[in-house]
């Protein structure tokens, strides 16, 4: 466990320091940078950033950076910024950010893709993600982005929490044995895999397939947002309690979201158990398939007939 911990630190270290922060865990934390193996040099700020003067243009003082050259030594350190907020482990219930359903974070499009263009919008989608930094899930080990799977013009999505080991390996979404029990799911509903669209809430991995932190939810939703707006579903299918939350903008049990409607982006949302989490209780199947029975009612589907 400390090895991870460890780990998850640094990816937020390197993270912060993208950013352009470098003092943050200077004051106070004597030992910490070669703890984590950071030694003084590699935590300087670059040298057009050390030295900023300071101007008084119209009574609002403001900092005009030039250019200095810096002596990299312990001495020639810059100080730490008195205002550095010291580190919490734990934070009161209304400082974690709260979820925002996907229907309020932007209005819905007015123009609606024609099938025919929506490969191109969905590359598009991907282009801009790019070799994404984001948040520090791109720190955390991260091999592949996991950008989506299936029809762009699937009238049924699905979307689960993150990427797994498998996933992240291969690149693409529910490949591992949790992506064999939704595929048999898929199956079971009459339809085949490529007729579906498959997506997840972050498209990176979490550091031992752990929750996805507010901020890197929040970070990657958007993405996900557009290619729901792109594929334009019909229903949503939300596996799990991580892909109900951000969907829907509510933090609520299962119990409480199953077997009822939601909305989201215009298409109607369907709320059950996530594979991995039946593999690990497979009493749940059953509830589940009650679940997607609902959903194969709303599309006009039939049950695969038993071989």
């Amino acid at each position: 466990m400390a090895g991870e911990a460890e780990q998850q630190l640094r990816a937020y270290v390197d993270y912060l320091r993208d950013l352009g922060v470098y003092d943050l865990y200077r004051r106070g934390a004597p030992g910490l940078e070669a703890d984590l193996g950071l030694t003084s040099e590699a935590a300087e700020p670059p040298p057009e950033m050390s030295a900023a003067p300071r101007v008084a243009v119209s009574s609002v003082e403001i900092s005009q950076p030039v250019a200095t050259p810096v002596t990299r030594s312990v001495s020639a350190r810059p100080q730490a910024i008195d205002v550095a907020p010291p580190i919490k482990k734990d934070f009161s219930e209304s400082e974690i950010p709260k979820p925002i359903s996907f229907d309020n974070l932007t209005p819905l499009p007015e123009v609606r893709f024609a099938a025919a263009h929506k490969p191109a919008a969905l590359n598009a989608i991907r282009e801009d993600i790019g070799d994404c930094t984001r948040c520090p899930l791109a720190y955390a080990g991260r091999r592949k982005i996991v950008f989506a799977d299936g029809d762009p013009s699937a009238r049924l999505m699905f979307v689960g929490e993150g990427p797994g080991a498998d996933e992240d390996a291969q690149g693409l979404p529910f490949v591992g044995k949790a992506g064999q029990l939704l595929n048999n799911m898929i199956g079971a509903m009459g339809l085949k895999r490529e007729q579906v669209y498959i997506a997840n809430i972050v498209k990176c991995r979490p550091p031992a397939n752990r929750v996805p932190e507010p901020v890197e939810a929040n970070t990657c939703s958007q993405f996900l947002l557009r290619q729901i707006d792109v594929v334009q579903p019909q229903v949503i299918v939300a596996l799990g309690s991580t892909a109900a939350t951000y969907l829907l903008g509510v933090k609520q049990s299962l119990a409480g979201l199953r077997g009822k409607w939601h909305s989201c982006r215009g298409a109607k949302v369907a709320v059950t158990y996530h594979p991995a989490f039946l593999l690990r209780d497979p009493r749940q199947k059953g509830e589940a398939w009650k679940d997607l029975q609902m959903v194969m009612k709303e599309l006009g589907l039939k049950a695969a007939a038993k071989g």
